[in-house]
């Protein structure tokens, strides 16, 4: 099972800000190492989207791959625009507001003498000010989704990240398993009926049902499934 992973930016600050592309870039790939520890799914890392035409490529690779839950790490400010190509892809969305750390060292920060320094620290820490930019492209999208708020060491954060991949495990391994079905039914007997029509075909039966059941819910999406 693949589960996709991107990191959203915006690429006009990387010159303005020396080294903030790299540490945000660090926080992706903690993200990412987490989650390949996890055991039993691929990662795809699509990177750092930064712009529109890596947010094109980023939901071609998901396509291709057939990711069965997309995380997105919000790594500091960035466009509305670089969502829109993850629009209607059928698949489980899962905003990530995870933090470096648990509170801002505002000491050091105010006790920075450089504005531009400044501003560099206080982007490499506001995953949270996008938030609900982006949570209002989903929602005017009419594409459900799903946020987790901690830090990047938060255990809490991370049980409801593993919540997730497990649920998608459990939509993709009933997609694919077979049932073998002998015999016949009496008719008007519902009460052990078989509609097998409800075994769609394998790509349209994945965007419309099996995983309908994780995308479905809210925050207890990850819960719901054993």
């Amino acid at each position: 099972m693949k589960i996709g992973l991107i990191a959203v930016g915006l690429n006009t600050y990387w010159h303005q800000f020396g080294g903030l592309r790299e540490r945000l870039d660090g926080y992706r790939n903690a993200i990412k190492e987490k989650m390949e520890a996890y055991g039993g799914q691929i990662v795809a890392d699509a990177g750092m989207v930064d712009d529109v035409d890596k947010a094109h490529a980023a939901a071609a690779l998901f396509r291709r791959d057939e990711a069965e839950v997309l995380f997105i790490f919000i790594s500091t400010y960035a466009l509305s625009s670089t969502l829109i190509p993850f629009l209607g892809e059928g698949i489980p969305v899962v905003l990530l507001n995870l933090q470096p750390a648990p509170a801002i060292d505002y000491a050091r920060l105010n006790g920075m003498s450089d504005r531009g320094e400044m501003t560099g620290e206080w982007l490499a820490n506001c995953q949270a000010c996008s938030l609900p930019e982006f949570c209002s492209v989903f929602n005017r999208a009419g594409t459900k989704y799903d946020v987790v708020t901690g830090y990047l060491d938060d255990a809490q954060a991370w049980a409801e990240i593993y919540g997730w991949i497990d649920a998608a495990k459990v939509a993709c391994g009933m997609r694919r398993n077979r049932m073998g079905l002998l015999g016949n039914y009496y008719g008007g007997m519902v009460d052990v009926y078989s509609d097998l029509r409800l075994r769609g075909s394998p790509r349209s039966a994945r965007r419309s049902s099996s995983t309908r059941a994780v995308r479905g819910r809210s925050s207890s999406a990850p819960h719901a499934l054993p």
